[in-house]
């Protein structure tokens, strides 16, 4: 009987594969695009052992997608799309119109908070719940303030605290 389950690497993608990812990710976009009739160009990139894919467009109705719920629901789906292909976990990072780095700039607000309760003495501060792509953007503004953070808790309760290293 053949096995029909796909295999799961354990071992960091290479650059080709992520490269690959990236290929996967953009035919799957472009087809959801061309479905809405949004007009996009797609750019991927490879970074930090992640594939990026970002859509970008004049075109009115694209900011329509680049609310993050829905910029996080798409991107859930296209790391389906690129796991069903590959066979493998995708850590695919999708950005629709700069809703990356709008979100990340949202996000300083809270991490300046914790920041001021940290300068006023406190050991730690602690963030509200936030999904898997706000916490690692909260991660990258930490990490770029010279802080350490980590994330506590399990499903919808899962959270950012910020520390001095």
């Amino acid at each position: 009987m053949m096995n029909t389950t796909p295999a799961t690497h354990t071992e960091e993608p290479t650059e080709a594969e992520l490269e690959r990812e990236g290929d996967i990710a953009a035919d799957f976009l472009e087809g959801l695009l061309d479905i809405a009739d949004i007009e996009g160009d797609l750019t991927l990139d490879v970074r930090a052992g992640r594939a990026y894919v970002s859509v970008e467009s004049d075109d009115e109705s694209l900011h329509r997608l680049a609310d993050p719920d829905t910029v996080q629901a798409l991107q859930e789906l296209t790391r389906l799309a690129v796991q069903s292909e590959t066979g493998r976990f995708s850590r695919l990072i999708l950005d629709i119109g700069g809703s990356r780095e709008t979100r990340q700039r949202q996000l300083e607000k809270p991490v300046d908070a914790a920041v001021a309760k940290l300068d006023e003495g406190a050991s730690q501060a602690s963030l509200p719940a936030m999904s898997s792509y706000e916490r690692k953007l909260v991660h990258d503004v930490v990490a770029a303030r010279g802080l350490v953070s980590e994330s506590y808790g399990e499903g919808a309760d899962r959270h950012t605290v910020i520390r001095r290293g």
